[in-house]
């Protein structure tokens, strides 16, 4: 008899075990619940690209003492002209340094008139000074400096004008029309371009040039431009 209620007894005891132990691994219905992830979850932003690293732009030096033959747009004379006005030019033939084309021709370039004296003005004769102030080169205008280009009338008493209409004839004409005597302080290639461009030189009274009249001038300081083919 005894035996019999200690055996009921660890049959109650073992099925109130294994009634707790299903009690605790069932989740209740209050136990939270993971949700999954939306999909409408806003995308993450593309990364930029990096920007491109600037060009590194080579400069090359034209030297002082470089020649520049331009062509003038217009007209400046003597007596027409005053010191400060603006005149603009094309370079005549292409500036090569050390075998290389720094300049091309049609280069464009802006001068001043430094000083214009007519024959009225002053007592003496007629003069017209020029200089070169900037270069138009690889889309950028860089001043540059350059020695004055000068012209002076003659005093002498024969035929009042000569025109030139081509470079064949400037060394027989400046030659004809100064007689030698100092005429072009710097620059003294003066010379009629291709076409229909003139210079007239007055003797005893004015100094014109026409359009297309060829001049030289030359660089005063050296100048720092972009290497042919950077824009």
């Amino acid at each position: 008899m005894k035996n019999a209620f200690t055996g009921i007894l660890l049959t109650v005891i073992g099925l109130g075990m294994v009634s707790c132990s299903s009690t605790s691994t069932t989740p209740g219905a209050d136990s939270p619940v993971a949700e999954p992830a939306s999909s409408n979850a806003a995308p993450s932003a593309p990364v930029a690209p990096k920007p491109e690293p600037a060009p590194v732009v080579k400069m090359v030096a034209i030297p002082a003492a470089t020649p520049l033959e331009v062509l003038l747009d217009g007209s400046l004379s003597s007596n027409k002209s005053s010191a400060g006005d603006k005149f603009e030019a094309s370079l005549a033939a292409p500036v090569i340094v050390d075998g290389a084309t720094l300049l091309e021709k049609g280069t464009r370039f802006h001068g001043r008139v430094v000083a214009a004296e007519g024959s009225g003005r002053v007592k003496g004769l007629a003069s017209l000074t020029l200089v070169l102030t900037d270069v138009v080169h690889a889309g950028k205008t860089t001043p540059i400096t350059t020695k004055n280009w000068a012209l002076e009338a003659d005093s002498t008493k024969k035929k009042d004008g000569a025109i030139v209409g081509g470079a064949a004839a400037v060394g027989t004409a400046v030659g004809a029309l100064f007689g030698g005597k100092k005429g072009a302080l710097e620059g003294a290639a003066v010379g009629g371009g291709a076409g229909a461009g003139t210079v007239l030189v007055t003797k005893g009274k004015e100094v014109e040039l026409g359009p297309e009249a060829r001049l030289k001038f030359t660089l005063e300081k050296p100048v720092e431009l972009a290497a042919p083919g950077i824009h």
